[in-house]
């Protein structure tokens, strides 16, 4: 048998407690002496009655120190999607050196936070005791913007990466899992620090169309001006110049794209906020768009589609492999939009394959997510429509 620092399996179907404890075993197994420092485990809304006990028989028989996530209505194990079905899936990951803590929070202390030292307090961590953050956040019972606004200011400046949890919608209804905690309000966090740090690659998806521009007049989510021309007219040019070709895939979706980290040279993808257009006004020349930008931020229009969406991808792990050369990567977990997946591509496996031909083979588990938690420039924030890639790589801070 060839042992990995990292691997994650699939059980299909709902709880069978004999089975589970084979499984999770088999699964343990397959690390041989290595260790396991951190588990992740996504499970199906079939386990909800049956979660706590889910979470023991994994925690001891894959014995595993620290155990988080979430549930989640269709699963990420290795190059598999497993979309709408029932089960869960468990990454085991060896992380040799690592420092890592897991902590739960609620709503009620983001109504209470009033400052960097707050949180600093309540996760017993400090920004530079910490390389990033793994999170899983139930998207119904917690303010997850105002939470990652506040997270943002207390670890400034290092990665978030996650998702908001799936489960029974129509019952507003999520899981989020630490050890054998079972939690239906508010998320888990998980601290790497440590020997291990996180990189991240978020997708979100798109293309970028036309030329980059900077923003002249803005109020609150109201672009004005772009380039001291009307913001409407800059939009109506970039569309019209396009190929007929692309006027046709742009006409199905075109986004306002904002850098976050003006010191760069030149911008590439990645270094643009995908916020949708909410509506554009011919007649004042205004655009809105899903989010508060700032006058002198560069903007450039965006296009996503299938294709859009897996070239970015293909280049957005071409770079991730050149920042990861020569390092030891111990094992990965994708959180990926609902709306991605066959919704968009059209076929099974889409994102975790790629991943897995490009960066792989390595234990890679995750989920789908009402919102995906990614850093774009030196911030986190939510994003739709994404893949939210965390990798655990060997080295610390860099």
């Amino acid at each position: 048998m060839t042992f990995s620092s990292s691997v994650a399996g699939h059980w299909p179907g709902g709880f069978d407690e004999h089975g589970l404890r084979a499984w999770a075993s088999g699964l343990r197994q397959r690390l041989g002496d290595q260790e396991p420092a951190l588990g992740l485990v996504f499970m199906s809304p079939c386990f909800f009655e049956h979660a706590s006990v889910t979470l023991d028989l994994l925690r001891v028989h894959a014995q595993i120190p620290l155990l988080a996530g979430c549930s989640s209505a269709s699963l990420v194990c290795n190059s598999q999607e497993i979309e709408d079905s029932e089960g869960l899936t468990l990454g085991l990951y060896a992380l040799p050196q690592a420092k890592l803590k897991g902590v739960h929070f609620a709503q009620s202390q983001v109504e209470d936070a009033n400052g960097p030292s707050f949180w600093h307090r309540e996760t017993g961590l400090s920004g530079d005791a910490t390389n990033g953050w793994l999170a899983f956040v139930d998207p119904f019972h917690l303010d997850s913007e105002r939470w990652l606004n506040q997270w943002n200011e207390a670890f400034a400046g290092l990665p978030i990466l996650g998702g908001l949890a799936s489960g029974r919608f129509n019952e507003q209804r999520t899981q989020v899992y630490l050890n054998g905690q079972v939690y239906e309000q508010g998320g888990v966090g998980i601290s790497v620090g440590g020997n291990i740090q996180l990189l991240s690659v978020i997708s979100q998806g798109c293309t970028p169309i036309g030329e980059t521009w900077t923003l002249t007049g803005v109020d609150r989510n109201v672009i004005q001006r772009i380039g001291n021309r009307p913001a409407y007219e800059v939009l109506a040019e970039t569309f019209e110049g396009l190929p007929a070709d692309e006027q046709v895939k742009a006409s199905r979706g075109m986004f306002a794209g904002l850098v976050i980290n003006e010191y760069l040279d030149d911008f590439h993808r990645g270094d643009f906020l995908i916020r949708n257009l909410l509506g554009a006004d011919p007649g004042t020349g205004y655009i809105a768009v899903g989010a508060f930008p700032r006058i002198g931020q560069t903007l450039q229009f965006q296009r996503r589609d299938a294709a859009a969406a897996t070239e970015d991808l293909h280049e957005l792990l071409t770079r991730a492999k050149s920042k990861i050369s020569g390092s030891t990567v111990h094992g990965g977990c994708l959180c990926t939009c609902n709306g991605r997946g066959s919704n968009l591509f059209g076929m099974p496996n889409h994102d975790a394959g790629i991943i897995q031909r490009e960066l792989g083979p390595f234990g890679l588990a995750g989920f789908f997510c009402n919102g995906e938690i990614g850093p774009v420039g030196d911030r986190n924030f939510l994003h739709g429509f994404t893949a939210s890639l965390a990798l655990f790589v060997e080295g610390g801070k860099r």
